[in-house]
């Protein structure tokens, strides 16, 4: 599409714009316009861009309408580059902060960060409180210590309240996959490490739902479509994952997402719309709504999910729960 190309817009270094009162600069607003479509249409649509005759047409166009060729593609930028800040820092000494060490194994991490933490109140399993009460880790730790109750006996309730959630007066889809076989084997494994004194850490015998954008074995990595595993397997656990089971946690299944990520309501579908169980006639948000949800219902203490822009922390604020977004490269994006 050279022959056709557009001027690009000129953008002015910084320290030359006029933004006085008097100013002459003109503000482009795009008038984004994009075809609506859904269904069928959509894979009419993509098999024309896929195609290698109609597809650069249509791109050309519909980049054209948007002003992406004049404002991004061809523009000129007068402004220099930046390789290092422009104004001075100076790093502030960080008060009471513990470094663990990278080359720690990941029970050895997880016990020097428990080792952070302030102490907490004593509560047990058994206790009947009148008000819903979500378990930590550390709860369910100190009763799997205590022989109040058993890795073996949580996954059992686990899988039964996941079974009557899924009934049609709750239809709350929290789940793509999982496996009781699976997750009574990992429950068992837990349980004799404890009988013997000896558990891997305080995440062992720990329930935790992975998001289905994550590869966890034995399960395909759906992302939330009917298709994606079918062209791509699942082989071996993501990294993250490796760490949790290393630690002893118990990977409970495959949480349900918003199709591909491709959206904050968490509605699918193919698998269900994930509804927030603080009132089921809401929305749970997206896209990682089956983690969420998990949570906030008290069927597992935490939940892998994945964040680009959002996508953890907006289903955690619309279920009342914490997302935690890591910062970027802090963790390894294997699998």
């Amino acid at each position: 599409m050279g022959l056709f190309r557009d001027a690009g817009k000129v953008y002015k270094p910084a320290a030359e714009v006029d933004l006085g009162a008097n100013s002459d600069e003109f503000y482009i607003h795009p008038n984004v316009k994009a075809p609506r479509v859904a269904g069928l249409l959509v894979k009419i649509f993509v098999w024309i861009l896929e195609s290698r005759l109609l597809g650069p047409i249509v791109a050309y166009i519909l980049k054209k309408d948007n002003l992406i060729q004049r404002l991004v593609s061809v523009a000129e930028i007068k402004e220099a580059p930046m390789f290092t800040p422009a104004h001075n820092c100076e790093d502030i000494p960080e008060q009471n902060v513990s470094l663990i060490k990278s080359n720690n194994s990941p029970a050895e991490r997880v016990h020097e960060a428990e080792s952070c933490l302030p102490p907490s109140l004593e509560s047990t399993l058994t206790d009947s409180p009148s008000h819903f009460k979500r378990w930590t880790i550390r709860e369910f730790a100190r009763a799997y210590r205590s022989g109040e109750t058993t890795p073996l006996a949580v996954a059992k309730r686990f899988l039964a309240a996941v079974e009557s959630s899924a009934q049609l007066q709750l239809n709350m889809a929290f789940f793509i996959n999982y496996s009781q076989e699976d997750i009574i084997r990992q429950a068992e494994e837990s349980s004799q490490r404890y009988q013997r004194g000896h558990p891997i850490s305080i995440m062992d015998g720990v329930l935790v739902a992975i998001k289905d954008e994550i590869d966890c074995m034995p399960y395909p990595t759906t992302g939330g479509t009917k298709w994606l595993h079918k062209f791509r397997a699942c082989v071996e656990d993501a990294s993250c994952v490796k760490q949790l089971r290393s630690c002893g946690a118990i990977i409970v299944g495959k949480a349900n997402m918003h199709e591909l990520g491709a959206g904050t309501s968490g509605i699918n579908p193919h698998y269900g719309a994930t509804r927030n169980p603080c009132d089921i006639s809401k929305i749970s948000g997206g896209s990682s709504s089956g983690s969420a949800a998990i949570v906030c219902a008290g069927l597992c203490p935490v939940a892998l999910g994945v964040d680009g822009g959002g996508s953890v922390r907006m289903p955690a604020a619309l279920c009342g729960v914490v997302g935690f977004k890591p910062t970027s490269g802090r963790l390894s994006n294997s699998g």
